[in-house]
This record gives C-alpha cells, sequence and structure tokens, in this order.
C-alpha cells in the first residue's frame, strides 16, 4: 500500500462564500468569483472556499481583491509541505488534508488557508472535503463557532483535518496485523511488496505530519493577533493530537520494520527446513550411493556377483541402513 496523490485533471472550479455571526447567516454558492467578493460582509465572519485550482482567473481575482502576494499564490498552486507564513495583514497555512482510503491507498489533497481579520479563504485543490458536518453546524448554530471569529474557524477546519489522520492510522494498524497473520502463513514476494508500499506510505505522511507539528506552533506564537488569545489552547489542543499522530507513526515505523525483519527471518526459517529435510535425504542416500557404485562396477571376478541371494541382501543391507539412520535423526532430533 502507497500513499498516492489524484492527479485527476477537474476542470471544474466550485466556490463557496458562508458569511455568519451571532444573530446571521448567509450562503452563496454557484455564483461567479465577482459576485462571492461583492456579498462579502465586513461585519461578519467570512469564509470563501474555493474547490479546485484549474482557473486561475478566479486565482488571480481573488489574489487581486485581497491583495494577496504573488508567492503566496505560487504555494496554494504548488505542492508544499506543511507550513505557516505570516504576510502582516494576513496569514498563509497550508497542510494535507487526508480524507478516505480507496483502493488500499491513502488519498489526500492539499489544502491552504488565507486568514485575515474577517475572512478566512480556504483553497481546495479538487470537489469534496471533511467539512460538511460541520457546515450544518454552522447553519444550525451549534456549538460555539458562530459565537466566535476567523481564528475560530481556521481551528475547526484544522482540527477536522488531523482527526482525519486517526481513520488513516487505525487503517494502517489494521494492516500491520493483517499483514503480521499473512507473514506466518506465508512468506510469498506479495507480502514484501506490500510491506515495501506500506512503508512508504509511512514515509509520506511522517513528511505531511511532522512540518505540521512545527507550523501550528508557530501558529500558536503568532504576534499579530490573529489569533486571540482565548483560542490559544484550543491550537493547543491540536497541537496535542499531532504529536500523539507523530509518535503513532513511530510506532508503526518501528512494527513495519519489525514486519521486514519477521518476513526475512521467517523465510530464512523456512529455508533453513528445506535444507535440512534436503541434506537428510542426502546423507541417507550417500551409504546407498557407494553400496550400489561398488556392485556396478564392471569387474569380471567379484565373488558376490555368484551369490544366490546377494541381490535381495543387498536390498536387505540397504534398507536396513535407511532405517537405523531414519531412528538415529529422529532420536537426535533434526526432523
Amino acid at each position: 500500500m502507497e500513499a498516492q496523490k489524484l492527479t485527476e485533471n477537474n476542470p471544474k472550479v466550485i466556490l463557496e462564500l458562508i458569511s455568519y455571526d451571532r444573530n446571521s447567516y448567509q450562503r452563496y454558492d454557484s455564483l461567479p468569483v465577482d459576485e462571492i467578493c461583492k456579498n462579502l460582509k465586513p461585519d461578519q465572519v467570512n469564509w470563501i472556499n474555493v474547490d479546485g485550482l484549474s482557473d486561475l482567473t478566479i486565482i488571480e481575482t481573488i489574489q487581486n481583491y485581497f491583495n494577496l502576494h504573488s508567492l503566496l499564490v505560487e504555494d496554494v498552486v504548488d505542492d508544499q509541505r506543511p507550513k505557516v507564513e505570516d504576510y502582516g495583514e494576513y496569514l498563509f497555512f497550508t497542510l494535507k488534508m487526508l480524507y478516505r482510503i480507496k483502493s488500499g491507498e491513502v488519498d489526500y489533497e492539499q489544502i491552504s488557508f488565507v486568514l485575515g481579520t474577517n475572512f478566512l479563504i480556504s483553497f481546495q485543490e479538487k470537489e469534496g472535503d471533511l467539512f460538511d458536518g460541520f457546515r450544518d453546524r454552522i447553519r444550525l448554530d451549534q456549538g460555539r463557532v458562530r459565537k466566535k471569529k476567523t481564528d475560530y474557524l481556521l481551528y475547526r477546519l484544522i482540527d477536522i483535518i488531523v482527526d482525519s489522520y486517526y481513520n488513516v492510522l487505525d487503517h494502517i494498524g489494521d494492516q500491520i496485523e493483517e499483514m503480521e497473520e499473512n507473514i506466518h502463513l506465508s512468506t510469498s514476494h506479495t507480502n514484501f511488496k506490500q510491506i515495501q508500499g506500506l512503508k512508504k506510505e509511512l514515509i509520506y505522511l511522517r513528511r505531511a505530519v511532522y512540518p505540521l507539528r512545527d507550523a501550528v506552533g508557530l501558529l500558536m506564537r503568532d504576534d499579530n493577533g490573529f489569533i486571540e488569545e482565548d483560542n490559544e489552547h484550543f491550537f493547543s489542543d491540536v497541537y496535542d493530537h499531532i504529536i500523539h499522530v507523530t509518535d503513532t507513526l513511530d510506532t508503526y515505523k518501528d512494527l513495519v520494520s519489525g514486519l521486514m525483519d519477521l518476513h526475512m527471518n521467517t523465510l530464512n526459517t523456512r529455508l533453513n527446513e528445506v535444507m535440512k529435510v534436503l541434506t537428510v535425504i542426502s546423507t541417507i542416500f550417500i551409504p546407498l550411493t557407494f553400496i550400489v557404485g561398488v556392485y556396478g562396477m564392471n569387474f569380471k571376478f567379484m565373488p558376490e556377483l555368484d551369490w544366490k541371494y546377494g541381490y535381495f541382501v543387498v536390498w536387505g543391507i540397504m534398507i536396513g541402513l535407511v532405517s537405523l539412520m531414519i531412528w538415529y535423526f529422529r532420536y537426535k532430533k533434526w526432523f
């Protein structure tokens, strides 16, 4: 199993705007980007979600409206490791979203956030995400999200993404247990390929999660006031979850290395068992080969050739030798 990024060329771009405060809620979708920008509410929290990055015109319009830095736009479009950057008037945060497992592979995409004083822009590579349930909570005014600002909205989205990592880890844990059972049953090349695939997947996940720990740590130490002091403990909770995920990844890394050692040891053990059986068989046939070789020589004068029961005596001696050697090997517990 190997972590694999989807590369579908999906030209469809979906724009969505959710504006809310304690007393009101509006949602706009299927509108042109200009209309989305016109419906922003300066006195409310505005969440702009962009699904699909194929239309650069839409991204440029958003860039011009919010005066986003060109390097930020490049980071949105290109593949980046998780990080946070402070641009003075807004914060940029990017990470990987693991949202389901398909055909034994981790399906993921990059998601980037731009956090301002009254807006949060999320850029996703393709349609579909993990936030449908959270959108309903905003609409139904459940929890504290409608009472908070944009920084709390960012926390909730990051928290949902990090929680999804546990689903992937649970799947990996189940695969490790299954592989261990398969190794005891068979040492086929398929098991070796699966272990190698899982090892590569864990390497990718470590690359995605370890920088995220540092990025959230920097987000907690924001000096420009984007993160309110009352909300810092929420980000601290996410940070603790990421630490737990990294510790689990380290544990799984050791377990996969152990699987590789178990596979090789099992393979060597079974090879040794085969070699032992072949050695026993070869040892048994050594004296038989000697006897047959002696009486297979073409000398004219060999006394035993004139014995009436010579043939049966030789057979008796060979069967007796085989029986004696098998008894001795079993007595020594060599097989």
